[in-house]
């Protein structure tokens, strides 16, 4: 069961050559070979609508001249050719929707008129179980620094503009000296079970029917049990005994590594934190294979490529051991 390289975004092996983040990939940019990946306000360029893959391209592609900043090194893929991401957000689509570009799912795609008419900035929770492994681990991994780099332009030393440095993977501010690095937020996500039945909860900004296992950010000095137990009790007063840890997931949004954990529940009652979230419920495992299928009347399928999906079926499955 502890095989995070099944689950999407889960790590394909790529080679991140962290070794040439300093001037030497900056070389690699204009070698025969090199590619490309355009990400816009998050969205990856996906290249076709049908067979899914993401929009690999030359990095003089003319769709380029409208990265704002430096790209950022990926790595080398497996044939040796560097990789790189450049973030073209200050483009502007004549189309764009900012409801919808805000909502929880966006489900807009963005055309720009340098590429061809099927290749579109795409939702990645929409395309990640249609991608490669190792395109979506990019995928990811571009869109978890873009949004570093977005919310980390000040030192939190000294409170100057930062720059990037080492090809996208450090800030440097030129003022006091500070180096700063992306940060990964870690969370805890249980797979709360207590016999035959799995607890599930819902966020009040979610959408319909929509359901999932608990999860809640770590605390400094936590251990990751302790971590479920208290996430658990805090939102719905359930008390976890034994906990396992099954599988994680990178996870882009913006950017955090969720740790899949299995917790045996003591108690039953539940008596939900409000300010945490909207509702709980205990299904069983007949229940839950229906919610699977979509044939459960109140509670919606789980999202296709998250770990909470991976989680639900490997228990179903009879996988957790």
């Amino acid at each position: 069961m502890r095989i995070s390289e099944e689950v999407t975004f889960g790590g394909a092996g790529f080679d991140r050559a962290g070794h040439l983040r300093g001037g030497a990939a900056a070389d690699l940019l204009a070698a025969p070979g090199t590619l490309a990946l355009a990400l816009w306000r998050g969205k990856p360029l996906i290249a076709g609508a049908e067979n899914a893959a993401l929009g690999w391209l030359a990095p003089d592609h003319p769709v380029f001249a409208e990265a704002g900043d430096a790209p950022v090194f990926l790595g080398r893929d497996a044939a040796g050719q560097a990789r790189f991401a450049f973030d073209i957000s200050r483009w502007e689509p004549a189309d764009a929707d900012e409801d919808q570009l805000r909502a929880f799912f966006d489900p807009t795609e963005q055309h720009h008129p340098a590429l061809p008419r099927d290749w579109t900035f795409a939702e990645l929770r929409g395309a990640m179980t249609r991608l490669s492994a190792e395109d979506a681990e990019l995928a990811a991994t571009s869109r978890g620094l873009f949004a570093w780099h977005r919310s980390h332009r000040f030192c939190s030393r000294c409170g100057a503009e930062s720059e990037s440095a080492q090809s996208g993977w450090q800030r440097v501010c030129p003022a006091c000296g500070g180096h700063h690095f992306p940060r990964t937020d870690p969370v805890v996500i249980m797979l709360i079970t207590r016999g035959n039945s799995v607890l599930l909860g819902r966020s009040p900004h979610w959408p319909e029917r929509m359901y999932s296992l608990l999860a809640g950010f770590m605390e400094p000095g936590e251990t990751i049990e302790a971590a479920v137990r208290r996430e658990v009790a805090e939102e719905t007063a359930i008390r976890v005994g034994r906990v396992d840890y099954l599988a994680c997931q990178p996870w882009p949004y913006p950017s955090s590594l969720m740790i899949g954990c299995h917790g045996r529940a003591e108690t039953t009652e539940i008596a939900i934190d409000e300010t945490e979230i909207e509702h709980a419920l205990w299904l069983t495992r007949e229940e839950t294979l229906d919610a699977v299928s979509g044939a459960h009347p109140g509670v919606a399928p789980p999202r296709k490529g998250a770990i909470a999906e991976f989680l639900l079926s490997a228990w179903l499955a009879d996988r957790l051991g």
